[in-house]
């Protein structure tokens, strides 16, 4: 096993409180737009850089296949296979985590007929029971482009987003989420049968208000924990985001114990089926939650705010889950996908971004087309610039930018 200072990470020795996780390799193989890549990294943070299409954000979705989910882009793993590929993907890494080297594997293989297998997982080269493994390895965030209308957009994006963080506090979350969704499914077609026997329906509402009652008690334990971190979020940079919770089982939770919230649930199910069967679908539970935020110091509802401000609230909400997963986890930091973060944050929202990962001591991994403004990074984080599918380490980061300007000039 190779000593901790060769990867740049401190002996246990001189270690602080604050335990680093690193990512130190990843390979991808028919992932994507890569027939084959692996990076050898230094365990610090990463900076990709590259022109728009290159697949830049194709090694940030890789690297978040290293948790349980679909990734980044919650997209089916078909669409995760290389066009020109056999049907078949897979991404591997080495971390280091407690002063621990780990190796974790996940993908797809191409069985006989060109049938591909369920999503595989494999830790230290041993085939384990799923993907719900990886989680307590690792544990990844990540803020997209395609989340910065989160404020404005419809509930379920909250709701996801939100569930996100539930699930890296408490492993069990997505088990009930997708419990609670098959028994509401099987609501639906009874009601769309026009199913009248309470026999059918008692034992899958029983089910519903167990699972869904669970499943608001832990967004509110969540939302109760993000709260006092984002409180403490970077004033003027990035401001405290207020966090509110709206739905039926979330308020009666405040007022009542879980066991009563439960019982009443079944009750309302059971009273509301006329009303459900003529809307087509069922009407009350946690899949019509929605996560309130508001701009702390303007005390404005965040879809209210400007854009820029909304970007600050939620790269803010982002940094206190991730000083919250850190807390939770002993000092164990998560690490950070970053996707075209700087592209719309001006220089000093930059500068206190990269401080803040600094103070939290994680490994991120950042994307973004102009390198220049991650300047202020160069003896921090690894360069590497992406063309076409290749991924080319970067030296003398300033050096080069100069070299540049001069010859435009």
């Amino acid at each position: 096993m190779a000593a901790l200072s060769s990867y740049g990470l401190p002996a246990e020795s001189d270690r602080g409180s604050g335990i680093p996780l690193r990512l130190v390799r990843l390979s991808l193989a028919d992932f994507r737009n890569y027939t084959q890549a692996t990076l050898s990294l230094e365990a610090r943070s990463v900076v990709l850089t590259g022109h728009n299409g290159s697949g830049k954000t194709n090694i940030l979705e890789a690297v978040s296949m290293l948790a349980p989910g679909r990734g980044l882009r919650g997209a089916p793993f078909a669409e995760l296979v290389r066009l020109q590929g056999d049907g078949g993907w897979a991404v591997s890494a080495r971390l280091w985590r407690d002063g621990v080297e780990i190796t974790l594997g996940t993908g797809q293989q191409v069985g006989a007929g060109g049938a591909t297998s369920g999503r595989m997982v494999k830790i230290d080269g041993e085939q384990t029971g799923g993907p719900g493994t990886l989680g307590e390895y690792l544990q990844i965030l990540w803020l997209i482009p395609a989340m910065d209308g989160m404020f404005t957009g419809p509930a379920s994006e909250r709701r996801r987003f939100l569930d996100r963080m539930v699930a890296t506090f408490d492993s069990a979350h997505r088990t009930r989420l997708n419990a609670f969704d098959r028994a509401m499914r099987q609501r639906n077609r009874l009601l769309e049968m026009s199913e009248r026997s309470d026999r059918y329906f008692a034992a899958i509402e029983s089910q519903m208000a167990e699972t869904g009652t669970a499943i608001a008690a832990a967004r509110i334990e969540t939302v109760d924990r993000l709260a006092g971190m984002a409180a403490g979020a970077v004033d003027g940079a990035f401001p405290n985001a207020v966090l509110a919770l709206e739905g039926t089982l979330e308020a009666a939770l405040r007022d009542m114990p879980a066991v009563d919230v439960e019982d009443d649930y079944a009750r309302q199910l059971a009273a509301g089926r006329d009303r459900d069967r003529a809307a087509g679908r069922t009407l009350t539970g946690p899949h019509r939650a929605d996560l309130l935020v508001r701009h702390g110091p303007k005390d404005m509802p965040a879809g209210l705010c400007s854009t820029g401000e909304q970007k600050a609230l939620l790269i803010g909400l982002v940094l206190a889950h991730a000083k919250a997963v850190k807390e939770a986890r002993a000092g164990l930091a998560p690490l950070l996908l970053l996707d075209e973060i700087a592209a719309h944050l001006d220089e000093p929202r930059r500068e206190a971004l990269f401080a803040e990962i600094e103070r939290l001591g994680a490994q991120a991994w950042m994307t973004g087309t102009d390198p220049e403004v991650f300047l202020p990074l160069q003896e921090k984080a690894e360069f590497l610039t992406v063309a076409e599918g290749a991924i080319t380490r970067v030296g003398n980061v300033a050096g080069r930018l100069h070299a540049r300007q001069t010859r435009l000039s």
